[in-house]
């Protein structure tokens, strides 16, 4: 199936025009029916089946069908889901060599399924139980796929199957009821649940604590996938926790309406680790972060459910305990219900793109939108180091970085002088009316040529911006070849922003050097832009045959990097959580009154620790033994 967000009705030149969005409105406001279906339960069939492994790849990112494939000197992205399936990429072996040198004349290093898994702790009398509620799992292939997210230690201990600790069970349930049921079983029996939704985290959030010793439960969301009900006169959609981006927006859109919420890892992600994580989508600008979208929330926390007596759009009754529940990151207790704001969808999409001399004028350029208020629904510059990537895993033989045509090229280096080593593009998608998105074009344009840059086209805006969805895959065949990669990000004031990015990527070849490195790659791009600041992502890798220890060298390195990130003026995370990758900054990033008090919040709420995932501070809490929690 396509990629993404597909409105399959008419289009041209980049734009897409929703002709069936009006009469659905009418259609619902003349049926009185339709307005408030609080009594019809959407049981949504997910793309991604229970047997995660029967479509997704059980070592990797993503759907076993698709990959980054180097054979006979050509390569090729296989499949036939994202834009680049199925057709040859003409550039891409030259980038590889280029940065990486790399042999792609040896076989791939593809691990095979494991054929031992570490024995189940489970006690045979908690599973009996536990399957009075739902379905339970001890099959060690499930409980693998279950015991990481997607960080390069993780994906480096998945491929050895070395991971100290993994999951005894996996359990599924289809209910907030259920969810309560097991956590009292967990109290009363004195194991660990872990919750699980999509396993994209890349903070080591979901990782097994090496040193539990009880029995480990990871809590499977993705059977709890019903949109409960939907009210389309407030605008507002009350759904399960593990119902997986790709599945809500399909079931959304069939029904004239958007979450708007699209983060990276959308196709595999769950609203519930949306939550948990607080997470961030590449549509901010139109329908905000998800603790923006968010207005109810319901958590099953070993003490009881902790959720708002009412449904309200804003409420002044001291702190807002929702943010707890948002960026709790799995320590607290299982999110097993969201209401959330929808919208119509947007008659008009449209995609652009902006081109310019260098980093610093495209920079510019983005800080005068934010400054105006001007942003579209996605706004994001690349820097040159993407730009000749995005020329990497184009189809066509012509010259450019997401595309330009022969025309575009002369115009761009010719004419107006831009030297292809340095510049860079502004990806962009604007939705609204077609008045509005016109209106926001043409302003678009007129700063972007204040900063001396030039329209590159709807088709580069398109690409570009569904690119970052096959970005991930890239870093599988990374490992296949001995070169281990990884992504991180930030958060920034703007007047830090420049200075961050240069020092940031000065410190990674300043460490590489130090290590004699000598093939490797860093590079940036603004994804998200706010009033105050923006969010920068950092993409980072090398040649490990250069090295004995790659993993520990990559570490060592991308620490430093954070360290420079910080006393930059930048964030230990802007949307990809703490986890136990961040977990040394979290104390000087919140003080440490702030730690103690999320100490104090897990004291009160799970004084048992059953949600032991030692994220954040959390590691540093001891359960008190004198001390019973009863549901």
């Amino acid at each position: 199936m396509p990629m993404g967000p597909r409105i399959e009705n008419n289009k041209v030149n980049g734009t897409i025009r929703s002709n069936n969005m009006n009469s659905l409105i009418d259609k619902n406001k003349n049926n009185k029916n339709s307005v408030f279906d609080i009594d019809t339960i959407i049981k949504v069939k997910s793309v991604i089946p229970r047997k995660r492994q029967d479509l997704l790849k059980w070592y990797g990112w993503g759907y076993k069908d698709s990959m980054f494939k180097l054979h006979e000197g050509k390569a090729t992205f296989t499949g036939n889901r994202y834009l680049i399936g199925g057709k040859c990429l003409p550039h891409f072996i030259k980038w590889v060599n280029e940065n990486f040198n790399i042999d792609i004349t040896k076989p791939p290093k593809i691990p095979q399924i494991p054929t031992y898994y570490a024995e189940s702790r489970l006690p045979a009398n908690i599973k009996v139980e536990l399957e009075s509620i739902a379905l339970v799992s001890v099959d060690g292939l499930d409980r693998l796929i279950r015991a990481h997210g997607q960080t390069l230690k993780d994906m480096t201990l998945l491929r050895a199957n070395s991971f100290p600790r993994i999951p005894d069970a996996v359990i599924w349930p289809e209910s907030h009821d259920q969810v309560l049921q097991i956590v009292q079983c967990a109290l009363r029996y004195n194991f660990v649940i872990i919750p699980f939704g999509g396993g994209t985290s890349v903070s080591g959030a979901i990782t097994c604590p090496a040193n539990e010793t009880r029995p480990i439960v990871a809590l499977d969301t993705s059977d709890m996938n019903s949109i409960l009900w939907i009210d389309k006169e407030q605008l507002l959609a009350k759904i399960q926790a593990g119902i997986v981006g790709q599945d809500l927006e399909r079931e959304m859109r069939a029904r004239g309406f958007t979450v708007g919420h699209e983060p990276d890892s959308y196709e595999f992600s769950t609203l519930g680790g949306w939550v948990a994580t607080r997470a961030s989508g590449m549509k901010k600008n139109t329908y905000g972060n998800i603790e923006d979208l968010v207005v109810h929330t319901r958590m099953v926390t070993p003490i009881g459910v902790m959720e708002k007596s009412c449904r309200v759009p804003r409420i002044s009754c001291g702190p807002e305990w929702e943010h707890v529940v948002m960026g709790s990151e799995g320590c607290l207790g299982v999110i097993t219900e969201v209401t959330l704001k929808i919208r119509p969808l947007p008659p008009v999409v449209r995609y652009g793109s902006l081109v310019f001399p260098d980093w610093e004028a495209g920079f510019h350029f983005e800080r005068e939108v934010a400054r105006q208020r001007l942003q579209p629904s996605s706004i994001r510059l690349i820097d040159n180091e993407q730009f000749r990537f995005g020329h990497a895993v184009k189809t066509e033989t012509s010259w450019g970085g997401v595309a330009l045509d022969g025309l575009k090229k002369f115009y761009i280096t010719k004419i107006k002088g831009f030297d292809p080593n340095k510049l860079c593009v502004v990806t962009l998608l604007m939705e609204g009316t077609a008045d509005q998105v016109a209106d926001k074009e043409k302003k678009l344009n007129a700063i972007a040529a204040f900063f001396n840059g030039v329209p590159g086209g709807a088709t580069n805006g398109e690409v570009g911006y569904t690119l970052t969805f096959v970005i991930a895959y890239i870093r599988d065949l990374a490992l296949e070849y001995e070169i281990v990669a990884e992504s991180f990000e930030t958060s920034v004031p703007w007047e830090r922003a420049a200075a961050l990015c240069r020092n940031t990527k000065r410190r990674v070849r300043d460490e590489c050097a130090r290590r004699r490195l000598t093939h490797y790659l860093v590079s940036c791009r603004l994804t998200q832009t706010y009033d105050a600041g923006c969010c920068i992502y950092f993409y980072f890798g090398f040649n490990s045959s250069e090295c004995s220890d790659a993993l520990a060298v990559y570490e060592e390195i991308e620490e430093a990097a954070r360290e420079e990130i910080l006393a930059s003026g930048g964030s230990i995370s802007h949307h990809h959580g703490v986890g136990k990758l961040r977990k040394k900054w979290y104390k000087r990033t919140v003080s440490e009154p702030g730690a103690r008090l999320l100490l104090a919040a897990k004291k009160t709420l799970d004084p048992q620790n059953i949600f032991a995932l030692g994220n954040m501070a959390f590691d540093e809490y001891t359960p008190e033994d004198t001390v019973r929690s009863k549901l």
